[in-house]
């Protein structure tokens, strides 16, 4: 009689466990986006207007990093480098000077960056001078703040030049 009881509260137990696992699987919310919907613009042009595309690498304060559909939520900082946008159709890579990028939960990712340009449009000889003059301005800054921005210029165009690699 004793192991009839304990079989009938085991089977109950049972039960009650597999009505609290269907309703945690059930209320989870989940994210299932197969497309990443993709805004990339700057104060004077815009690139791409919601397009779907199958990745983006792009250069952050934080290191660089690849954004796939479903990828966490972030926002982040854009460095000097090449933004490479990855579509059915092949690569397409862009110089930005900086920027912010928000990746959202819904898998749409923004970039808003302050200067951007498709790489194949990049001028090696006006790169090769900006980079000597910003040499020069970093080795004959006298103040703090003429230090700083040299250091930028300069660091924007080392990017510049590694981007035409």
């Amino acid at each position: 009689m004793a192991l009839a009881r304990q079989l009938l509260s085991l089977g109950s137990a049972l039960r009650h466990t597999s009505r609290l696992a269907r309703y945690t699987v059930t209320s989870q919310p989940t994210r299932h986006y197969a497309d990443m919907a993709f805004t990339f613009a700057s104060p004077g042009d815009v690139f791409y207007n919601k397009a779907k595309v199958n990745q983006v690498d792009v250069p952050s304060m934080s290191g660089s990093f690849g954004i796939l559909p479903d990828h966490v939520p972030t926002l982040g900082v854009l460095k000097p480098g090449v933004v490479t946008v990855f579509e059915d159709d092949g690569a397409k890579k862009f110089f930005v000077s900086s920027g912010s990028i928000t990746i959202n939960d819904d898998s749409s990712v923004q970039i808003l960056a302050e200067e951007a340009h498709p790489v194949e449009s990049l001028d090696a000889s006006a790169i090769r001078d900006g980079l000597a003059k910003a040499q020069q301005d970093l080795s004959a800054a006298s103040t703090d703040a003429a230090k700083a921005e040299a250091q930028i210029a300069l660091e924007c165009y080392e990017a510049l030049q590694k981007a035409l690699e």
